[in-house]
């Protein structure tokens, strides 16, 4: 839609105090240059929220301002990149392998006598002593002992897991977050 001709006049006549307030704000041409376009855009696209008879430089002020204060806020947690130097240092273990696990996990577990995951829970999960476990499940600590070793040592074989190696990312996983490959 094309803005009535005395709208259209006005709006190129306040470019260049929107753009000298742009600059002062910003501090960058470049930066205050897309600041005054984007701010047009926006005024011309929502033409029809602006009151006949009301000052049109300050409400054109009032969405640069706005705008201005909004990316800002939004560069703020931002990093400045131009080379990608530091994205391409950026690395993520993959999520989906540890929601795997932890399926794998919760499936061994269940598969555990229930006298020997309560007293895995209570020990390894929950965080209580052995002495308090054994005070929980009536019985003596080292029978508490007992089923916990043989808990882990159950799970340890249901997960398939030998040694500390074993734990969490695999051999080529580790590899590609150190960039070897």
């Amino acid at each position: 839609m094309e803005p009535e001709p005395a709208i259209r006049d006005a709006l190129l006549a306040a470019v260049p105090s929107l753009r000298a307030f742009a600059i002062s704000l910003s501090g960058q041409v470049d930066r205050a240059d897309d600041l005054v376009q984007d701010t047009l855009l926006r005024a011309l696209s929502n033409l029809h929220r602006f009151e006949r008879g009301t000052n049109l430089n300050a409400w054109l002020f009032t969405i640069l301002r706005n705008l201005f204060h909004s990316e800002y806020r939004k560069r703020r947690r931002e990093v400045e990149d131009p080379e990608g130097s530091y994205a391409g240092r950026l690395k993520v273990q993959p999520e989906q392998g540890a929601r795997l696990d932890f399926e794998d996990f919760r499936h061994a577990l269940a598969l555990l006598p229930p006298d020997q995951r309560e007293a895995l829970l209570l020990v390894g999960a929950s965080g209580f002593s052995y002495e308090e476990a054994a005070g929980i499940c009536g019985c003596a600590v080292g029978t508490i002992k007992s089923r916990v070793n043989r808990a882990r040592s159950r799970l340890a074989s249901l997960l398939n897991v030998d040694d500390v190696e074993d734990l969490g990312p695999d051999r080529m996983t580790r590899a590609a977050l150190q960039g070897i490959g």
